[in-house]
């Protein structure tokens, strides 16, 4: 399983073409389940009620993820559309995404090749320019070791990319830290050794 990977960063992102004399518009969005992917594209295809051909993918997991996945032609020849753009998304770096492209047809008609080539583009055009943030699954740990061992460990959680979230004081020092899951491994064996085998790790629950 991927521990992170990039997603998209904004509500929406639109790029258009003339193709043809063919409008295209793609419309790109953050699609974390099949049933916000759903959403978003009934969004489109309302707003573009009036277009010839509102086709559609997603794929909601990491790039590359068949489990959750969906496509549709929205009436352009079988697999002219939804599968080309699809294949993109799969093939484009970035999860949990979705995209429709309305085409307003111009009066020339592309061929089964123009529109794989079209509606793929399309995608390809708006994964260019599509602003990205980078997904991290959090691990959430509660620490206690002696008080000689804080100095260090504050700069070890540092080298983790740990952040404290709740920190207590009494017999011995006690932390709450949220890490990148897949940090965590490593951050308990450098934790151990520090403190000779003495350190107490647990997984806390999500913070309030």
């Amino acid at each position: 399983m991927n521990q992170r990977y990039p997603v998209p960063a904004v509500a929406v992102h639109t790029v258009q073409d003339t193709i043809k004399r063919s409008l295209f518009i793609a419309y790109l969005a953050h699609a974390p389940c099949p049933d916000s992917a759903r959403e978003f594209i009934d969004s489109i295809r309302t707003r573009h009620a009036d277009a010839t051909h509102n086709c559609w993918a997603f794929m909601c997991g990491a790039p590359g993820d068949t489990a959750r996945v969906g496509m549709s032609d929205d009436g352009e020849p079988h697999g002219t559309a939804g599968r080309p753009m699809l294949n993109v998304l799969l093939h484009g770096g970035v999860g949990e995404i979705a995209v429709v492209v309305t085409r307003y047809f111009g009066g020339t008609k592309l061929g089964t090749g123009g529109l794989v080539r079209a509606y793929g583009g399309m995608v390809s055009l708006g994964l260019e320019s599509l602003p990205v943030r980078e997904k991290i699954f959090p691990a959430h740990l509660n620490i206690i070791m002696e008080y000689t061992h804080v100095t260090v460990f504050k700069r070890l959680i540092e080298e983790h990319e740990a952040v404290v979230t709740h920190e207590e004081y009494a017999a011995d020092a006690g932390f709450t830290i949220t890490l990148p899951q897949e940090n965590v491994a490593a951050l308990r064996q450098a934790l151990t050794e520090l403190t000779n085998g003495t350190v107490l790790i647990e997984k806390a629950g999500e913070p309030a």
